[in-house]
């Protein structure tokens, strides 16, 4: 039972890579005229349908599990199901290295799930491992289906886990703290000589992350003026912030119309 289970997670992995790697293609495509802000967000669809293939693994090993408890079944070649559990744990221990490499490269969510996943494929084989090797040792049947009950609960965790984070990106999500805190000492430079910013938001999409803020400056500015400055605080923020779409708006600071407008849909 704990190697059926260690090898229905693995083969889920399998099915989750294939989905990751057509949901890339999709996120990799340039906008379009109907997607203007890109097709990132395909990222989601993948690491989701991950996490439920998860569950639905869970579910399996877990029913599975219960009737060995009730019904134990004597455990047979040992030693084959062993050998071939710790190859595959070191080639997803591999792979999931490479893959957590390339998520941070490409800040990728799919490729980060698929590395998170496949991690807890290898801690989930080591359990695997130490259980069939002490039914070995000691003869007793009921640690067998104990163990892959465990690995059920494992994979449980990783699968709600994942379908979480990839609701919260289809929600539009926004960036973490320590990043708009980037974000926020960049404006904080700015903000001398009557300069003030409000309305400020920001989502994640896929590998994509975007950002709106409003700057109020003195309404005797020239446009051009104005103009400088934002183009320079948005400069400031892409090299801080990198695969940052960077949205400003600009208004008089002395207008009281310019106050009232940092709600998402205005009202008037």
């Amino acid at each position: 039972m704990g190697l059926l289970s260690d090898a229905l997670e693995s083969l889920v992995n399998l099915v989750a890579a294939i989905v990751a790697l057509r949901a890339l293609a999709v996120a990799a495509r340039p906008a379009d005229e109907e997607h203007a802000y890109g097709h990132t967000k395909a990222e989601y669809f993948s690491s989701g349908f991950e996490g439920a293939l998860v569950l639905v693994a869970a579910v399996l090993i877990v029913g599975t599990a219960v009737g060995r408890l009730l019904t134990p079944v004597p455990l047979t070649r040992l030693g084959t199901g062993l050998v071939l559990s710790v190859v595959a744990s070191v080639i997803n221990l591999g792979v999931a290295r490479v893959l957590f490499r390339a998520a941070r490269e490409h800040t990728s969510i799919a490729l980060e799930a698929d590395a998170h996943h496949l991690m807890t494929d290898v801690w989930t084989s080591v359990g695997v491992l130490a259980g069939v090797g002490l039914v070995g040792l000691t003869g007793w049947q009921l640690l067998d289906p104990l163990v892959a009950l465990l690995v059920a609960a494992n994979i449980t965790r990783v699968g709600i886990s994942l379908v979480r984070r990839s609701m919260l990106g289809l929600l539009d999500t926004a960036l973490p703290p320590d990043v708009q805190g980037e974000i926020q000492r960049v404006l904080d430079r700015h903000r001398t000589n009557g300069i003030e910013f409000h309305a400020f938001r920001t989502r994640r999409s896929g590998a994509r992350r975007f950002m709106s803020v409003h700057v109020l400056v003195p309404g005797a500015w020239t446009v051009q003026r104005g103009h400088d400055l934002l183009e320079e605080i948005e400069a400031e923020i892409r090299a801080e912030v990198p695969r940052l779409a960077v949205f400003t708006h600009l208004e008089p600071i002395e207008d009281p119309v310019a106050w009232h407008d940092t709600t998402l849909e205005r009202r008037r």
